[in-house]
């Protein structure tokens, strides 16, 4: 069977505002494709103990290569033959090869085919006689095990995609049968009124009250067991993908998954895509080893990516998934294009923050570049051991520890008790970045690692200053010396030696410190922390405990005097507490410290403070 029902993708401009191009990349998609610092409220960060990845599937994250980046760019010679042409059977060997030749050695196992191996040229989709998509003849002419099989000669891994639903193009009038199903047809797996879901709308909801959608499922994932595939993308899955709503919930759909890929006796990795909701965490955890977090970081122009569409969202948008992730199930931040300079469309700087931002969260680490044309920076890059130990090792996600404005600093605590952490300048403009180690809960002197330059940099007292260029980063190993405690004072926010202004009030938080918080610091609620003493002036670095489920800003002050607007990131929820550090000046004796959520802004929730003791 073939269907023809997706136009043309349309241009989408390279330089386009960050809202708007993300917009676009997603109408883009719509129409042309077939388819921590851990939550203790205060005190240092704690180490995690690692669980146990599920018949270790997803016990790391995983590395390697996808087509979609270079099937979606307009970069010259990518795709001669029109829209997404790139991905031909010629072209992922071509990459397999190149990827067992220079990066299976630092990890990078895994080649995935995305959308379109069922499509031609003029993305026509081809199915079989029993409604699953085929490989187009032209495309992959000697069909998918046949790939799947050079993979695996490699000692590589083979993976592929499918959206979800039925698509519309194998309905067949409902007359379609369904393999090893008998007197199931294609009518009895979908709702009578022909519901559509996913993404891009472009199949139908299956009705999983009748048996004969989850043999479907288990149709679809024993054609790809038998192909050999050890690992599928799940696209355009809901809540999720810019959908919500009762049709594009397909919680049920990737539970189906989960059981027909147990059912094959196949190990397969089950990753879930794209900017998936995570009020439904909990699911995305149950069900699978991945989830995109975000949309496409491909900007659909004439370079792989670009800083502004979407790579530098990830920064706002990864924090409130970091206690989302562990061994069996990963945050995927989407492809990590930063092999080729000149098709990757960024600067060194860029390359380098991009690519740490992704280890520091243990991202899947999977390039869309042309592997056979690495450039010498992007081979250091991708291959840099010490900076894939971070993504790969037993550590806690990393989150921010400072406010999340053009300069952060971002951190987790490992378990061999030295601190990973990254600074990062995200400004147009060169600017210096400091790491306190109070934001860290420790104290005195450390020894510093730079693992980009693979140097040791000696010992640092209190904190590290680097001058990073624009959109530039830094990434280190951070070592406290003997007795590094930093002894601090704690204020609960819901203490009545504090004041509290506007709508603020106190309500009860099982994650908080003290079992309580002070909400609704909103239209100029404040909260005014009074008695914070401390025995001589100085600036202090002051640990925040909040809880606030989307990331909210508040305007912070000390002693009544004029106060900077921070940004305070994502928690992931509205039950759980995290913390960020901010600078103040206090004087010896006592002070306020005030939270105020100013007029018409929305602040976060305030937990508690902590306050050094000394500086």
């Amino acid at each position: 069977m073939r269907s023809s029902s997706y136009p043309v993708l349309p241009a989408v401009p390279a330089r386009a505002p960050r809202r708007a191009a993300r917009a676009l990349t997603a109408l883009a998609v719509a129409i042309g494709l077939a388819a921590a610092i851990p939550a203790a409220a205060h005190g240092a960060p704690a180490t995690a103990a690692p669980a146990t990845a599920p018949a270790g599937t997803a016990a790391t994250p995983y590395m390697g290569w996808s087509s979609w980046s270079m099937q979606t760019s307009s970069y010259p010679g990518l795709n001669p033959d029109g829209n997404y042409s790139y991905l031909t059977e010629a072209n992922v060997l071509k990459q397999t090869d190149a990827l067992a030749a220079k990066l299976k050695k630092f990890g990078y196992d895994h080649v995935n085919i995305d959308a379109g191996w069922w499509m031609d040229n003029s993305w026509t989709s081809e199915y079989d006689q029993y409604g699953r998509q085929t490989p187009d003849p032209v495309r992959f002419p000697h069909g998918m095990k046949a790939v799947a099989d050079h993979i695996h000669a490699k000692g590589l891994k083979a993976g592929i995609y499918l959206p979800v639903g039925l698509e519309k193009g194998a309905y067949g009038e409902g007359k379609v049968p369904i393999w090893n199903a008998p007197g199931c047809t294609t009518a009895d797996v979908v709702y009578p009124d022909l519901r559509t879901t996913n993404g891009w709308d472009s199949a139908y909801k299956l009705d999983f009250d009748n048996p004969c959608a989850a043999k479907y499922i288990d149709s679809q994932a024993q054609m790809l067991a038998g192909w050999g595939y050890d690992f599928l993308k799940l696209d355009g899955v809901g809540p999720g993908s810019f959908k919500s709503g009762d049709n594009y919930d397909n919680v049920a759909d990737v539970a189906a998954w989960q059981q027909a890929i147990a059912a094959t006796g196949r190990p397969m990795h089950l990753e879930l895509s794209w900017s998936l909701d995570i009020s439904h965490a909990a699911d995305w955890k149950r069900y699978s080893n991945g989830w995109r977090i975000d949309t496409d970081v491909e900007c659909y122009c004439n370079t792989l990516v670009s800083w502004e569409n979407s790579v530098d969202d990830r920064w706002d948008d990864a924090p409130a998934w970091s206690g989302k992730a562990g061994p069996g199930g990963w945050n995927d931040l989407d492809a990590v294009d930063v092999g080729n300079g000149a098709m990757d469309g960024l600067t060194k700087a860029e390359r380098q923050s991009y690519m740490t931002l992704w280890a520091i969260n243990k991202s899947p680490l999977f390039t869309g570049d042309d592997i056979t044309k690495l450039d010498d920076y992007g081979v250091s890059l991708l291959t840099n051991r010490d900076v894939i130990a971070v993504d790969q090792n037993d550590s806690p996600v990393a989150r921010p520890v400072t406010p999340v404005g053009d300069q952060q600093v971002w951190g987790t605590r490992n378990s061999d008790g030295s601190y990973t952490v990254a600074l990062f300048n995200l400004a147009d403009a060169p600017a210096a970045v400091t790491a306190d180690w109070a934001s860290l809960g420790f104290t005195g002197n450390a020894a510093v690692r730079d693992l980009w330059n693979k140097q040791d940099l000696g010992t640092f007292k209190n904190h590290v200053t680097e001058a990073l260029p624009a959109h530039g980063s830094r990434l280190f190993t951070v070592r406290p010396g003997r007795n590094s405690a930093l002894p601090t004072t704690g204020y609960e926010a819901e203490s009545a030696a504090n004041t509290l202004s506007g709508n603020a009030s106190v309500a009860g938080c099982d994650a908080c410190s003290g079992g309580s918080k002070v909400g609704n610091l909103y239209d100029g609620g404040a909260l005014r922390f009074n008695g914070v003493t401390v025995k001589k002036d100085g600036i202090y670095t002051v640990r925040v405990g909040y809880v606030s489920g989307d990331p909210r800003s508040a305007t912070v002050s000390s002693d009544g005097g004029n106060g900077t607007s921070l940004k305070f990131p994502s928690t992931g929820d509205w039950g759980t507490a995290e913390t960020v550090s901010v600078r103040l000046a206090l004087k010896a004796g006592a002070n306020t410290i005030t939270f105020d959520s100013g007029s018409g802004g929305y602040a976060p929730d305030i937990d508690r403070i902590d306050v050094p003791q000394s500086l």
